[in-house]
């Protein structure tokens, strides 16, 4: 692994976003790019004329001063995004990482993360931004967005870092476990840690073949292996095992279905994501 992009709103989830890019960074030997995102300008879309309903010189002034205070907004947004970047550096530089650059950019999050993560072998982010309603466990509005358009694995920080000790790896054989699975035998990341695979759903002699040929696999290539074959409701399975085994990152593939699909009886993932306590490394 050569870089982690990892993304930063100096949310409540910011310090735990570091531990999580921290912790990548030293098993894989990667260096780190911090980005920050600032909206794009919002001038003319807040600044409309007025003074047709209020008077030419009434208007004027009024525009004058909408104006200026959209400057003043964007230089605070600005100068904040600059401390919040300082304060990732200087926090990932007493955690031990040496190769590390910041970078502040105006746009959308989703169309940046697609351009730099060409050079990126792994995404960070937090599950939830500086705008989502923690009472109902809302997810950050990017992220969904985020992990559909990556080509590259995403790692959804939890609330809290915890060191990964264990990790569940919820494999199905589709495309997208099949390409978190090459990555568990490719990378070092989660060398070091107890691997529990777990089928869960639907279990016949297919997906009991194919659960225990992956196992063989991360067993062949070095992991501890506790395989778990229960059938059950996908969701209300995982969340069981986790709690179970005392596990402290999940690994799945995120997004299988259609959004249309998605629209009628819900996501699995985006489910997983917003009620599970531990980190969530996504493949798409």
């Amino acid at each position: 692994m050569k870089k982690i992009l990892s993304c930063t709103d100096g949310s409540i989830y910011a310090q735990s976003t570091y531990d999580h890019t921290a912790w990548a960074a030293k098993h894989t030997d990667a260096a780190v790019h911090i980005l920050h995102m600032l909206e794009a300008h919002r001038e003319r879309a807040e600044t409309s004329d007025l003074s047709g309903n209020i008077g030419f010189d009434s208007g004027e002034t009024l525009l004058k001063e909408l104006v200026a205070f959209e400057e003043s907004k964007n230089r605070l947004a600005r100068e904040n995004g600059t401390l919040i970047l300082a304060e990732a550096e200087r926090y990932l530089t007493e955690a031990g990482l040496t190769r590390i650059t910041i970078e502040q950019l105006h746009g959308e999050l989703v169309e940046e993360v697609v351009k730099q993560e060409a050079e990126a072998d792994l995404v960070v982010i937090g599950k939830r931004g500086e705008s989502a309603d923690f009472a109902k466990l809302h997810l950050g509005s990017n992220l969904e967005r985020v992990v559909r358009a990556s080509i590259r694995p995403v790692l959804v920080a939890s609330r809290q870092f915890v060191p990964i000790k264990k990790f569940l790896f919820a494999y199905d054989g589709s495309p997208s476990a099949e390409k978190a699975l090459k990555c568990l035998l490719d990378e070092p990341l989660l060398k070091e840690a107890e691997c529990h695979i777990l089928r869960s759903g639907k279990i016949d002699a297919d997906a009991e073949w194919l659960l225990n040929e992956a196992a063989a696999k991360l067993a062949g290539c070095g992991y501890q292996v506790k395989i778990h074959s229960i059938a059950g409701s996908v969701e209300g399975v995982i969340s069981d095992t986790i709690q179970k085994e005392n596990i402290q990152m999940l690994v799945m593939g995120a997004y299988g279905h259609s959004r249309i699909r998605q629209l009628i009886i819900g996501s699995t993932t985006t489910t997983m994501v917003r009620t599970c306590q531990v980190s969530v490394l996504m493949f798409h």
